[in-house]
């Protein structure tokens, strides 16, 4: 395949399936809403390199072998499925913020800085977003489609290296922006009274999804 053809088509179908509603819209969403821009970017930097792990093991031809391999599929299943509901489990535990740190946040807010908890370092937040985008059993199959069907399997290693980066731009592109019109000063100071309802709904989401992606069949 002609690379100018297969970039165009890699940009089309990569971009409809990062934007496309799941786990790392929801994680990102919590993370931005409730504790800032910095945590929300550094959250989707964490995705970004999940995907990486993704993109390896289907240059490596690995994607086919976990696809169609039921057992390996169901294992990640429930890990996914697992870290998912732990997730949402810690959202739903948010507690109210107290006076102090709500006027602590509103200053964060209007001086656009950080509103992540101090007592989360930032490799928390990087950790998270990898392994909620690592453990989604639907990536093999996704990347088995897309270096099996929309891309010819004689394409050079280097043509695929270049593939794989610019999949990489955008996943960070895509969930920056989300963070970027969600951190948006009007937009955080409205939320941040319901913070903790926030967390609370979208810990619930994560663990239907979670519950979801177990106990639903293949």
């Amino acid at each position: 395949m002609e690379f100018w053809h297969g970039f165009l088509l890699i940009t089309s179908v990569h971009l409809l399936a990062a934007a496309s509603p799941g786990p790392d819209f929801v994680l990102v969403s919590r993370e931005t809403l409730t504790k800032g821009r910095r945590t929300g970017l550094i959250c989707s930097l964490g995705i970004t390199l999940g995907l990486a792990v993704h993109i390896i093991y289907s240059v490596l031809g690995l994607a086919a072998v976990i696809a169609h391999s039921q057992p390996l599929l169901t294992a990640i299943k429930w890990l996914g499925g697992a870290y998912l509901i732990y997730l949402g489990w810690q959202g739903i535990g948010a507690k109210p913020k107290q006076p102090v740190e709500m006027t602590t946040f509103v200053n964060n807010v209007n001086s656009n800085s950080n509103v992540t908890d101090k007592t989360e370092s930032s490799f928390a937040t990087l950790r998270r977003g990898f392994f909620c985008n690592v453990f989604n059993p639907k990536a093999p199959v996704y990347f088995v489609a897309i270096f099996t069907l929309v891309l010819s399997p004689d394409i050079p290693l280097w043509q695929l290296s270049i593939y794989g980066v610019w999949m990489m731009v955008l996943q960070m592109a895509w969930f920056s922006t989300v963070v970027m019109l969600l951190s948006i000063p009007v937009i955080l100071k409205r939320f941040q009274r319901f913070e903790h309802w926030i967390d609370r709904v979208l810990g619930t989401a994560m663990i239907i999804l979670g519950l979801n992606l177990i106990f639903r069949s293949r």
